[in-house]
C-alpha cells in the first residue's frame, strides 16, 4: 500500500511539479508563464530569391542579408534602433509570407520568384547599392546600426492567434491615424485596423500642397478611369462625400461621377488619400498629410514610438493589433 502511494505521489510532481516548475522559472518574476503550444512558429530558409527588376533575372540572396539590406532600403538608417527592429521583423514576416503563398500560386508579376526588389514587394539594394546612395562613412555607422538591430532580431516574425501574419503592410507616415484594411484594399485582417499614431514630428509630406485647374483634373481622372467620365467641372460639384475611419477621403464626387478617396490619389498623383479640397478661381487645391497607403505600420509613427521609450515588441504590437512577436 505505502509503495503505491509513492509511486503516485511520483506521478502527481511529474504531471504538476515539473511543469510549475518549469514555468516559474521560464515566466517573469511574481506573475504567471504559459507555454502557448499553438504558435505554429517557422524556421527562416537559408536563402531566398528574388527577381531584380532592373536585370530581368533571379538572384538567389542570404535570408538574413535580404532582411538587412531591405530595412535599410526601406527606413532611415538614423530611426531609433527599436524602429529599426519594428521594420526588420515586419520585413522578414514579409518575406516569409510571400514564400508561403508563392509556394500555392505563382507571383503574376514575377513569377520565378516569390519577391521582387521594388515598390512592388518591398524595396531591396545590395550592399553596393546602399554604399553609393549613402557614402562610404554610412556602412560604418548607419549600415553597422541597421545590421545590429537585424542581428537583434533574427529569426523573429508576426503572428497572430498562432499563425503567421500574412499581411505585415507598412509605409511611410500616416497623418496622425492609419487604415482599415478594407477601406484601402479588398481584404480585411483582424490585425490591419485603424490606430492612433501620433508620434510623427518630423515627417516628410506634412501640409503638402498641389494646384490642379479643372481642365487638368478632368483630363487626368479621364485617361486613368476610361468607363467614368466628369463631365463639365465646376465649383459646386467637386465636393469630399465621406471618410474612412482614419480620415482619409473613402468617396469624392468629381463633375458627374464619384470616385474612391485611393483612385483620386492615383490619378493626380498625391502623396495619400488624406487630403482637404479648397478652391482659388479656376483653381482646386489639395492639401495631403502622410505618404503610403495607411494600412499597417508608419514608419515615422515607430520612430516616434521609440523615441517615446517603446521598445520594437510594444511598437509592432500596437500597429499589427493583437500580434505576438515570436
Amino acid at each position: 500500500m505505502r509503495g503505491a502511494i509513492q509511486v503516485l505521489i511520483i506521478l502527481i510532481l511529474l504531471f504538476i511539479g515539473v511543469p510549475l516548475a518549469v514555468g516559474l522559472m521560464l515566466g517573469e518574476e511574481g506573475g504567471n508563464y504559459t507555454i502557448d503550444y499553438s504558435v505554429q512558429k517557422i524556421k527562416n530558409p537559408s536563402s531566398i530569391k528574388v527577381w531584380n527588376e532592373e536585370k530581368g533575372k533571379t538572384e538567389k540572396i542570404d535570408f538574413e542579408e535580404y532582411v538587412c539590406n531591405v530595412v535599410a532600403s526601406e527606413m532611415p538608417s538614423s530611426f531609433e534602433v527599436e524602429a529599426l527592429k519594428a521594420q526588420a521583423v515586419a520585413a522578414r514576416t514579409y518575406a516569409m509570407a510571400k514564400i508561403i503563398k508563392f509556394q500555392e500560386a505563382e507571383e503574376k508579376e514575377h513569377p520565378k520568384a516569390p519577391l521582387c526588389n521594388t515598390t512592388h514587394c518591398q524595396v531591396y539594394k545590395t550592399r553596393k547599392q546602399l554604399i553609393e546612395s549613402h557614402g562610404e562613412d554610412w556602412e560604418k555607422e548607419g549600415y553597422k546600426r541597421v545590421k545590429d538591430a537585424c542581428r537583434d532580431t533574427e529569426g523573429e516574425m508576426l503572428y497572430y492567434e498562432g499563425q503567421l501574419v500574412m499581411q505585415p503592410l507598412f509605409f511611410s507616415s500616416s497623418g496622425g491615424q492609419t487604415e482599415n484594411s478594407e477601406d484601402v484594399f479588398t481584404g480585411e485582417f483582424p490585425y490591419l485596423v485603424s490606430v492612433s499614431s501620433p508620434y510623427e514630428e518630423g515627417a516628410s509630406h506634412s501640409n503638402e500642397e498641389k494646384v490642379f485647374s479643372f481642365d487638368e483634373i478632368e483630363q487626368k481622372l479621364n485617361a486613368t478611369f476610361t468607363e467614368r467620365t466628369t463631365g463639365e467641372l465646376k465649383e459646386n460639384n467637386i465636393k469630399i462625400l465621406s471618410r474612412t475611419a482614419g480620415g482619409r477621403v473613402d468617396l469624392m464626387q468629381v463633375g458627374q461621377s464619384t470616385y474612391k478617396g485611393t483612385e483620386i490619389r492615383t490619378a493626380l498623383g498625391l502623396s495619400s488619400a488624406l487630403f482637404t479640397v479648397a478652391f482659388e478661381k479656376q483653381n482646386v487645391m489639395i492639401t495631403t498629410n502622410g505618404y503610403g497607403h495607411g494600412v499597417g505600420m508608419s514608419q515615422y509613427g515607430a520612430n516616434g514610438m521609440a523615441k517615446e521609450g517603446k521598445d520594437y515588441v510594444e511598437i509592432l504590437g500596437h500597429y499589427y493589433t493583437g500580434t505576438k512577436v515570436y
